[in-house]
């Protein structure tokens, strides 16, 4: 079993619509800054001009089950539950005081920086994903 990962995350103002709830895309960008903090808190940081691949969401599936509201303190989890040869796919949620909130499931591909053509995950990833086994 890969470890979860935990950001928190403060809400505010800019986050949410008119009547002061988290707009529902946001919880997506939420999601999205755990997996790049994950990814650095292993040893990855994956955003480099040079490298010749990306890492695009492939497909995500996710269930909003109670809103989040102006200046909640949520913490925004991230686990790897399955590497594949050119994807990875986390479970992730966003909870407050232990209410889950939002849970999801994200598959992310590796593709060739040009052609945007799978290709393999980098070796240095997942080495670095077995070690923290």
């Amino acid at each position: 079993m890969y470890p979860i990962f935990t950001l928190p995350i403060r809400i505010y103002i800019e986050d949410t619509d008119a009547a002061g709830i988290v707009y529902y895309v946001n919880y997506l960008k939420f999601m999205e800054r755990a997996r790049t903090e994950y990814l650095r808190d292993i040893g990855f940081g994956h955003y480099l001009l040079t490298e010749d691949y990306l890492f695009v969401v492939r497909k995500v599936d996710i269930r909003y089950k109670q809103p989040a509201r102006m200046d909640d303190l949520l913490k925004v989890s991230a686990q790897i539950i399955k590497v594949g040869k050119a994807s990875l796919q986390f479970k992730q949620t966003l909870e407050r005081n232990d209410e889950i909130l939002c849970e999801a499931t994200v598959d992310i591909a590796c593709v060739e920086k040009i052609h945007l053509k799978p290709c393999a995950l980098p070796t240095r990833l997942t080495d670095l994903i077995s070690v923290t086994l």
